[in-house]
């Protein structure tokens, strides 16, 4: 059995609430993650007049202690220790502190800072992003490579058939005409305002190199699959190369679980908000089962079959 851990996306308004009622972990997760940065992230996830929760250096820590607040309700639920982790883009940090890697408060700082360096490197309205849906990897890496003007480039492998594209606003609009061009069923823009995993974010992933040689990482407890390398390491200094890497590389999801399949992993647990991961498996391998524990009935249905 294996946990897996979401990226941006997954957060709502109003996420986590259900589970709250049931298990005062939860709060004192959010109590520690508002008390490191400074604000109340509990009653922002709860209620979000303004809409910060879009924003990236509050999503990103919102996602990272949701996904941790799970986790330990698990644990004090006497969920299973999983075999393997991963997480999708930011969901890596989730799976860092799950996995006794990176302090909680260390790790809600960093990814907040990881926000604000990702927001800064590309003017807001100059970037963009799409997801390429029925087209296969090579051939979507092909249209980007045809953009003569601008960056563009594959950046998230989520699944057969599902590849999201990043890069200049303009280049991105022109990859979106060449995959359809090529034959893919849908191209569409994303509602985003940082074109993440791509060359662009590179000024981002050297500030983000600086602020890591600041942040205690410890030998991970479990071992977790990273973005970058689809590998597996325990080693802190590889750790903070490859999440520095990650920054600027694409995210090899569908190879992540493909990984996990050949571990032997019969079972998938996504723990975070949403069932985004958990519907990509479905595209990658049926054959293996998928869980979420984002409401007390799928916690449940988890808790009673792993």
């Amino acid at each position: 059995m294996a946990f897996v851990f979401p990226g941006q996306g997954s957060q709502s308004v109003g996420m986590l609430a259900d589970i709250a009622e049931r298990s005062p972990l939860v709060g004192d997760t959010f109590a520690t993650a508002s008390a490191a940065l400074g604000y109340d992230l509990w009653a922002l996830c709860q209620d979000d007049p303004n809409g910060r929760l879009s924003e990236t250096e509050v999503t990103q820590p919102a996602l990272l202690t949701a996904s941790t607040a799970l986790w330990r309700v698990w644990l004090d639920a006497g969920g299973a220790q999983p075999t393997l982790l991963a997480g999708h883009s930011l969901g890596e940090y989730s799976a860092l502190v799950a996995a006794g890697a990176i302090e909680l408060a260390d790790a809600v700082t960093l990814v907040a800072t990881r926000g604000r360096y990702m927001q800064e490197a590309v003017p807001a309205g100059s970037g963009g992003m799409a997801a390429v849906l029925g087209l296969d990897d090579d051939a979507v890496i092909a249209a980007c490579a045809g953009v003569s003007d601008g960056v563009v480039e594959a950046v998230n492998f989520n699944a057969p058939g599902q590849v999201v594209i990043a890069g200049d606003k303009a280049a991105v609009d022109a990859a979106i005409e060449a995959c359809k061009a090529a034959g893919a069923k849908r191209a569409l823009p994303l509602p985003v305002s940082v074109p993440s995993h791509c060359a662009l974010m590179q000024p981002a992933a050297e500030r983000l190199a600086e602020t890591l040689v600041g942040i205690d990482i410890a030998a991970p407890n479990i071992d977790i699959v990273n973005n970058v390398d689809v590998e597996k390491t325990r080693d802190p200094a590889a750790i903070r190369d490859a999440l520095v890497r990650q920054l600027h590389s694409p995210v090899r999801w569908t190879e992540t679980m493909q990984a996990f399949a050949s571990a032997g992993v019969s079972q998938i647990i996504e723990c975070g908000p949403g069932k985004v991961l958990s519907g990509l498996q479905k595209r990658i391998d049926r054959s293996v089962g998928t869980e979420c524990l984002e409401t007390p009935a799928g916690f449940d249905a988890a808790l009673g079959g792993a």
